[in-house]
């Protein structure tokens, strides 16, 4: 990341993939150390999971259509139906414990390349051992700040699912009512990807800035995606203030106040 704050709001959406290409290059070690340690057991837990999913799913329809070609009232009827429940709460107590891990290396994978970009953007000293030792405290507000957009996303979708049913009821199966579903459609996708990107784009607020939960969902409102829009919004980092901030994480410093963070307004 050579480029200064000003020069980031020309980068374009290509330059963002290769200014993070960059980065990742010149700091390999460090970064196949947190992929090594992190992003490859989220990959591995995500394929357990297909795998597992799939045997459970290919037994239990086996058991089903046994018990749908058995006598009700036999022995091995109540046997089947017995067994068939019982994969059941295996199932979902293996997809309950599969969200868990999943959602838990996400977050870290998240804090440790966030805070890494960070230090190697404010020129700090960085040992992978540092990181690991940052990542704990930066995933309590990562955590927060996903609670939030879980939140979020979940009235979205019940005031979606809510427009559509009144809609179907009041206009019904017409060609209006079709012209309505797709443009409601497409608004519902677009909302839905805005949404997302608000979820990423928090999750690097609350790494680098005081924000966290629902006020860095609104701060994302107003890595490298982050500083190229704070430039674009003409507000400049102060890579000093940034670095101060991020020593709060290792107890190196008493933590600034609101109206000292890195962020100031400057013109052009």
């Amino acid at each position: 990341m050579d480029k200064e704050q000003e020069e980031m709001q020309f980068v374009g959406f290509f330059g963002i993939f290769n200014e993070s290409y960059k980065a990742i290059f010149a700091w390999r070690k460090i970064f196949t150390k947190i992929t090594l340690s992190l992003i490859l057991p989220l990959s591995f837990i995500y394929l357990v999971h297909m795998e597992v999913s799939n045997l459970f799913f290919r037994k239990i329809i086996h058991n089903e259509i046994e018990l749908d070609h058995t006598r009700s009232g036999t022995p091995k009827y109540e046997k089947l139906s017995d067994l068939i429940s019982d994969e059941w709460a295996y199932f979902w107590l293996f997809k309950a414990a599969y969200f868990t891990l999943f959602f838990i290396f996400s977050l870290l994978s998240t804090a440790a390349v966030v805070y890494t970009i960070a230090c190697i953007y404010t020129a700090r000293e960085l040992t992978f051992n540092k990181v690991i030792s940052v990542v704990p405290k930066v995933w309590k507000r990562l955590m927060v700040t996903f609670l939030c957009i879980f939140i979020a996303m979940f009235l979205y979708h019940v005031a979606a699912l809510a427009i559509l049913i009144g809609c179907v009821v009041s206009i019904g199966g017409s060609n209006l009512g079709f012209a309505v579903f797709v443009v409601l459609a497409i608004l519902y996708l677009v909302g839905f990807l805005y949404l997302t990107a608000i979820w990423h784009l928090a999750s690097v607020v609350s790494v680098l800035e005081e924000a966290y939960g629902f006020n860095a969902m609104v701060k994302v409102i107003q890595t490298m995606i982050y500083f190229v829009c704070k430039s674009y919004h003409h507000e400049n980092i102060d890579k000093s203030a940034l670095s101060d901030h991020l020593e709060v994480y290792l107890g190196e410093y008493v933590p600034l106040t609101a109206k000292d963070v890195q962020l100031e307004q400057y013109h052009v």
